[in-house]
Formats: C-alpha cells, sequence, structure tokens
C-alpha cells in the first residue's frame, strides 16, 4: 500500500511541475494606435504560438509610446517619427519589424479653389490670406507620422509652417473631421481610415499625398525595450513572427483588411475599403531612411539631436532574420 502511494505521489510529483510549465508561457503586451494600419495588430494574439500575447488599443501613437517607456506594456506598434522623437529624448527603444507604411492624406476645405497636387496654387492661397491679415490654418496631430511628412513636404515647397501658416495641433485623428466641418481649418494632413472618412463625408477635398520628402511612405514601426529582449528573447520574436504573419494574410485577403479596420475603429465599411487602396504591408525596417528623416526631423527643429547613430544602433534585424529566414541586407539594411 505505502510503495502504490508513493508511486503515486512521484506520478503527481512529475505531472504537476509538467502542467506548471504549460502555464508559463512567457506573455507580452503590444500597443497599438487606432489607425487604419495599426488595427492589424488586433489579428496578432491568434497568429502567436508559444507566447501569451495580449494585444491593447490605444488613441494615438503617443499613448501608446507613453505606455512603452513607462513599462506598461512590452513592445509598441509606433511610427518612424515616435521611434526618432523617442532616441532624442533618451528612451530605450529599440526597433525589431516593420509593419505597415502609408495611409497619409493632405485635404483642403472645400472652400478652397486649390486643384490636386497644386502646389503653386496652394502657396498663391496661403499669401492671399497673409496679404489679408487672416492666419492659414495647418492641422494634424502632432507627433504622428502624418505631421512630420506634411511639415517635410511643405518644407520640400517653400512653405514655412512657422511662418507661412498657423498650425493647429488636433491630437485625436478622430476629431478631425469635425474640425473641417466648423471651418476651423483650411488644410489637414490626416491618417486613414479618418482621411477617407473626411473626403467620403464630404468635409474636404484630395489635395496630395505628402510622400514627397526624406520619409517617403514610412509610417509604422515596432519597437520594444532592451530589457524585454534580454528577459524574452523568444518571445519578442514570437511576437514578430505573428506580425508577419498577419501582414501576409493581409497581402493576400483585402477583405480581412478592412474588416479588421472596420471592426477596430467602427467606421463604414466602405471607408475601411478606401483607406486600404493608400496602404502597404511591409515589415521591412528601412535604415538608410528612417536616418534621413531623423535629419529632417532636427532640420525642422522638431528634435534637438542627431539622432542618426542612435536609429542605426536602436535596429535590432535579428528577429526579423529568424522569422524570415533572410539577411538583414533584405529586409531594409
Amino acid at each position: 500500500m505505502f510503495r502504490s502511494v508513493a508511486k503515486l505521489v512521484l506520478a503527481l510529483a512529475a505531472v504537476v511541475p509538467l502542467a506548471s510549465h504549460a502555464q508559463e508561457a512567457p506573455s507580452i503586451k503590444l500597443g497599438y494606435a487606432k489607425c487604419a494600419h495599426c488595427t492589424p495588430m488586433a489579428l496578432t494574439p491568434q497568429h502567436a504560438a508559444n507566447i501569451k500575447l495580449e494585444a491593447i488599443n490605444f488613441n494615438t501613437g503617443n499613448d501608446v509610446l507613453t505606455a512603452l517607456v513607462s513599462k506598461s506594456i512590452d513592445v509598441a506598434q509606433v511610427t518612424y517619427l515616435h521611434y526618432a522623437t523617442a532616441l532624442d529624448r533618451g528612451f530605450d527603444v529599440v526597433a525589431i519589424s516593420g509593419q505597415i507604411n502609408g495611409g497619409s492624406q493632405i485635404l483642403v476645405s472645400n472652400e478652397l479653389s486649390i486643384k490636386e497636387n497644386d502646389w503653386a496654387g496652394l502657396k498663391k492661397v496661403i499669401a492671399e490670406f497673409k496679404a489679408a491679415g487672416k492666419p492659414f490654418r495647418v492641422a494634424a496631430s502632432r507627433g504622428n507620422a502624418q505631421d512630420i511628412q506634411m511639415r517635410g513636404a511643405f518644407a520640400k515647397q517653400g512653405i514655412d509652417v512657422n511662418k507661412d501658416v498657423q498650425f493647429i495641433n488636433i491630437p485625436n485623428p478622430a476629431d478631425h473631421v469635425q474640425a473641417l466641418r466648423r471651418n476651423e481649418i483650411e488644410l489637414i494632413s490626416a491618417v486613414d481610415p479618418f482621411a477617407t472618412q473626411i473626403r467620403q463625408l464630404n468635409a474636404a477635398k484630395f489635395f496630395a499625398f505628402p510622400y514627397d520628402q526624406a520619409a517617403g511612405k514610412l509610417t509604422n514601426l515596432i519597437v520594444t525595450r532592451s530589457d524585454v529582449i534580454a528577459s524574452k528573447p523568444k518571445a519578442v520574436e514570437e511576437t514578430v513572427r505573428s506580425i508577419v504573419k498577419v501582414n501576409a494574410l493581409l497581402i493576400a485577403d483585402k477583405t480581412l483588411f478592412v474588416d479588421t479596420i472596420q471592426k477596430i475603429t467602427g467606421l463604414d465599411k466602405a471607408i475601411a475599403a478606401g483607406a486600404v487602396t493608400n496602404l502597404y504591408p511591409d515589415t521591412n525596417m528601412y535604415r538608410a531612411s528612417a536616418v534621413s528623416m531623423g535629419a529632417m526631423m532636427r532640420d525642422l527643429k522638431y528634435i534637438q539631436t542627431d539622432v542618426s547613430a542612435a536609429i542605426d544602433k536602436n535596429m535590432d534585424y535579428r528577429f526579423l532574420e529568424a522569422v524570415t529566414g533572410k539577411p538583414k541586407s533584405a529586409l531594409g539594411y
């Protein structure tokens, strides 16, 4: 009898650690913002293996970055702009994957007789406003990709956002449409799907894509902290793997992309479908373009220091290499 009990105890002792181990899959909290190209992050938990991945939605990229540096989350979907800004401030951020680029539009008030891509016409209208003693009000959500893309595009066209126009910060992109409807602004650099929503509601008209500047179409980046990499390297790798899987699904199935945008933002399917045409799933990390963007941000006095070396140093391609089987030279390095 004693031997039987002893065998049972030993058997249980062997099983319990296994059960405990099975419950101890590393966990990752992944934060993402409420924009069209950010919403696919909501799909990552169901495509993650060997980790407990929780995807948490925030209103803006600034909120996501704050959560990352305060250690409320482990991995963040932000923008290349947030990445450069964080490095400028001395924060511990490490880029581990790209995600989706594009998703930006410059829109102008319906009241203005400015044609698409007519920069000379835009400059003429701005000059007329100045001559009449009226501010030409330009809006964006300060700190997002659309903000810096617009500023860079303006600078290339000889428009000074500090002298020629009055900049207005509208933090939540969902509020952009109302600002236009209330005639509080003349022009806005907006993110999809809200930019497409504005156009479909006829609250403003399309002017240009703000991609003709150093940042190009660069938008989203996946970042983490060095302590997360040190303590959970395999979990970080599996997080990147889930993002790569989701991107492949989005490329193959536009309907999935549309449905995900609609579910997360609550916007109409037609708006989501319109937004998808301006989005480019891409997990590469474009180092040289990121460095050029950092230099542009410094020229625009958006950041105070030269972050070129930090951008280069803090792009960790190991996880993308492991997941894709490609060398970093084929992943944007």
